[in-house]
């Protein structure tokens, strides 16, 4: 069984650094490709222990939110765990999530995902009518994700995720599938660990619907022919945000009273240039914690930077535990964010 299991976590891995040698790279142009990616609620990270240290978490992930930033990260629980989390995002959009990942003992782990982002009806105006026409319409986005994850050997674990994805807008939708890869490494040499992520490699996503669709006169030259043929306008698919992210953690503290883990991930995505993301968390007594981190280093054009964290864990109806946290992102000009998540472990 562990023989077929390393067969298998041999061949996931190889595949896992074919993708991330054809990712594009932005090192020989100076072009960021920055709005070039279809379904942008794909970057918007979950947990809010993660966002509070600075979205520095692919080698660090170990609880539920791993769903989202390594799915390598669920082989790691020894219990089985649900989130919840809700807020509001930018431009006043509403972000909304809830997680669960269970643990199958010797046969790895498996978890589900969904996140939503929509926000109030808007108002539809056009040219002849830039004060509203009196109709409204809707936006939002949708994403539905199933994990597995294994433990390849006593350090190494593997995970995969499938997800669906949808937005729509008015009349309008589009629909696509992507995948994850994540894997974790713990060295057991001083309280060093790492972590890598392949994210959204998938189909390109283009908007089709009723909106699209328009009258034509195929042929103005003739008289009394259909001058209401029924045609559609074709858009242009775009991709998804693909990002590699690799991280490393570091426990530079540790004893019966409080811990200290720094963490720093790089990131290379294909609709920007690369950044660093650097964090910490210093917890007391396992039970309350207070983070910080900064986001978009070496980014020359972004807004903000700076996040902190706090979270409390206790104990509730016997064995379930519960994870309270809150992290604050500052997103400079367009204000800040400030989101709290609920984890139950049982």
């Amino acid at each position: 069984m562990m023989q077929i299991r390393k067969t298998v976590g041999l061949i996931l891995f190889s595949i896992f650094f074919i993708l991330l040698n054809t990712a594009p790279s932005h090192s020989q142009s100076t072009v960021t490709k920055s709005g070039t990616t279809s379904a942008a609620f794909l970057e918007v990270g979950i947990g809010a222990r993660a966002m509070g240290m600075g979205g520095a978490y692919v080698a660090l992930a170990n609880d539920v939110s791993a769903l989202y930033w390594n799915p390598a990260g669920i082989a790691e629980m020894q219990s089985s765990s649900v989130l919840f989390e809700h807020k509001e995002w930018l431009a006043e959009i509403n972000f909304d999530v809830a997680a669960i990942a269970v643990s199958l003992g010797d046969l790895g782990s498996i978890g589900a995902m969904i996140s939503v982002l929509n926000m109030d009806d808007l108002a539809e105006r056009t040219i002849d009518q830039p004060e509203g026409t009196g109709n409204f319409f809707s936006v939002g986005d949708i994403a539905l994700g199933l994990t597995y994850s294994t433990k390849l050997t006593d350090r190494f674990s593997f995970g995969i995720t499938a997800k669906y994805i949808h937005q729509k807008i008015s009349q309008m939708k589009a629909d696509g599938f992507a995948f994850d890869f994540g894997t974790q490494f713990d060295t057991g040499l001083w309280g060093v660990q790492f972590g890598a992520a392949f994210t959204n490699f998938g189909t390109d996503m283009r908007l089709g619907g009723k909106d699209a669709l328009i009258l034509v006169d195929i042929d103005k030259e003739k008289f009394g022919n259909n001058e209401r043929v029924e045609g559609q306008l074709k858009t242009d698919a775009w991709p998804l945000p693909l990002t590699f992210q690799a991280g490393i953690a570091k426990k530079v503290l540790a004893n019966n009273h409080s811990k200290l883990l720094i963490v720093s991930d790089f990131i290379h995505p294909t609709n920007n240039t690369e950044s660093i993301n650097l964090g910490f968390e210093y917890s007391a007594k396992n039970s309350l914690f207070l983070r910080g981190g900064y986001r978009g280093l070496l980014l020359e054009d972004t807004e903000g930077g700076l996040s902190l964290g706090a979270g409390l864990v206790t104990r509730f109806l016997g064995n379930v535990k519960m994870n309270i946290d809150f992290a604050y992102t500052d997103f400079g000009r367009l204000q800040n964010v400030q989101q709290f998540s609920l984890i139950l472990e049982f």
